[in-house]
């Protein structure tokens, strides 16, 4: 059953939209997108290396690089390739990997998860103010998620493997075939659709301050979910039709096209907090008290 203030955001949906964008203004929600995006282009090859090793002792490594090139595609639209042929050149030279390396490759896989938690914590600052997290918490908070990471990536190879079976198939019915490549491909997606809606869930659940409801992650997910779908296509359109990237940039390109893409994942992913929060803020009977800006300077 809808509560009240769920009932009125369903009424006026452009007004509680016209609130979210300018609380996200003034949560300077674009500067924080772009030091998440700074951060996650740090950290996103030595979380990658570091997963990968150590599920490429239960796992194959082609199978895992294909599932793990096949979900990239949703968060670096059309730079998958570059990443995966990276991590294929390191795991064929493994042996280099000492113990520094190996503390340096974890300092910098949990950088992004420390700054997306204090960008977490400007979104949902009225929680900060009632309260804080232990800051050992914080410190073992960003390992313990990238175990959960992985795990998921386990079964997210699992799923595909057998998907992928499955579309080699073929159906017999009354002396026609029909092939199981389709539907497949279909489940394929839907289970790529459904790891992002659960992993943005879990980052809401777990990043900000106290205790959020399922409900209220699950509408911030699923906000940021639909969002990215459709600007993910648009990327991918962009860099294959309109870009001159390549003509500015040159050996950078593929650098600056996954911090593009990552700076609108961020965007979109403190958005959908931003929504939350604001959905909060209704439910308190005060959707009018705007929140306070947050500068840089004077004034």
């Amino acid at each position: 059953m809808l509560t009240d203030h769920a009932t009125e955001v369903l009424k006026h949906p452009g007004a509680f939209a016209l609130r979210t964008l300018k609380a996200f203004r003034a949560n300077q929600g674009l500067l924080l997108a772009g030091a998440i995006a700074y951060y996650a282009l740090l950290s996103t090859v030595p979380l990658l290396i570091l997963t990968v090793i150590g599920l490429s002792h239960v796992i194959s490594e082609n199978e895992l690089l294909q599932t793990l090139g096949r979900y990239l595609e949703w968060l670096l639209p059309g730079q998958s390739h570059a990443i995966v042929a990276e991590l294929a050149n390191f795991l064929a030279h493994r042996e280099v990997i000492g113990w520094v390396l190996l503390a340096t490759m974890l300092f910098f896989s949990s950088l992004a998860f420390t700054v997306l938690e204090n960008a977490m914590s400007v979104i949902f600052h009225h929680r900060v103010a009632i309260r804080r997290r232990h800051f050992l918490v914080s410190a073992v908070m960003p390992y313990v998620y990238i175990l959960f990471l992985a795990f998921g990536l386990l079964l997210a190879t699992l799923v595909a493997g057998s998907l992928q079976a499955m579309g080699q198939e073929q159906v017999e019915f009354l002396g026609h075939s029909w092939s199981l490549g389709g539907v497949s491909g279909v489940l394929l997606y839907l289970l790529g659709f459904a790891g992002e809606i659960f992993m943005l869930t879990s980052v809401y659940l777990v990043m900000p301050v106290g205790r959020l409801s399922l409900q209220h992650a699950l509408l911030g997910a699923v906000t940021a979910a639909l969002l990215w779908e459709l600007s993910r296509h648009v990327l991918v359109w962009y860099f294959a039709t309109l870009s001159q990237i390549s003509t500015v940039y040159g050996s950078l390109t593929t650098a600056i096209a996954v911090l593009l893409s990552l700076e609108v994942a961020a965007t979109l992913l403190l958005l959908g907090a931003q929504v939350i929060a604001e959905y909060e803020r209704s439910g308190t009977g005060a959707p009018d008290a705007r929140p306070q800006p947050f500068t840089t300077g004077r004034g």
